[in-house]
């Protein structure tokens, strides 16, 4: 993957590890409609996916419920829950040398881009990054793939051949897929290497390291 010379990244579970504040902002956005969810662990499945989706998906909420779900979310997040992250092991040094080597870095996320501004400065990683693309707060830009089709846009990539995704989950996959790009997949977010290779992921790979090898390294 050395002659990439865009390399796009999933943020939740790929550059930092939001659980804390992800699952507690979904048991307080559960909260409000009675739902109790004692074990974190069960809520570790909204990370990386569309909000709207997985309160559908996982809790069977119609339209109406799932908006209210993602209000009383934010008003969580907003609060706390963005703060309640850390910085992946290896990360920070890993950008300044993709940084260092030529590399033109972008964040696609399907969190909210305001919100994905926050984290990478909180974090102080936004200096190596050109562009973040985020969702919409509102819509209509909220799947992966639009994100990653308005990251290509907005960096001018007309030809999708010399850029690559970095990502946890399926959903990053996908949308690269969708999009013309390989997508590398990693296991020290939230995705297992069944997902991402059944999602038809180009590598997986176990460790920051081993990423920084593949992007960095021959061939």
């Amino acid at each position: 993957m050395r002659n990439k010379e865009y390399i796009l990244f999933d943020l939740d579970g790929t550059l930092t590890d939001p659980a804390e504040g992800i699952t507690k902002s979904v048991a307080y956005a559960l909260d409000h409609f009675g739902i109790r969810a004692d074990d974190p662990g069960t809520l570790y499945r909204f990370i990386g996916p569309p909000l709207k989706e997985s309160f559908r998906k996982f809790y069977g909420f119609d339209d109406e419920m799932a908006l209210k779900a993602i209000e009383k979310y934010r008003e969580y997040y907003r609060a706390k829950g963005i703060y309640e992250n850390r910085l992946i092991e290896g990360m920070d040094d890993l950008l300044r040398e993709l940084s260092e080597d030529g590399r033109q870095l972008i964040v696609a996320t399907a969190k909210p881009e305001v919100f994905a501004e926050v984290v990478l400065e909180h974090f102080d990683i936004r200096k190596y990054f050109r562009f973040v693309c985020g969702a919409d707060l509102h819509g209509p830009r909220i799947s992966k793939d639009d994100v990653i089709v308005y990251a290509l846009d907005r960096a001018g990539i007309g030809e999708p051949s010399p850029a690559v995704m970095v990502g946890d989950r399926e959903h990053d996959v996908i949308g690269a897929r969708r999009a013309g790009l390989d997508c590398i997949g990693v296991l020290f977010g939230y995705g297992s290497r069944e997902e991402l290779q059944d999602a038809g992921a180009s590598l997986v790979v176990e460790t920051v390291e081993e990423l920084g090898t593949v992007l960095l390294g021959a061939g």
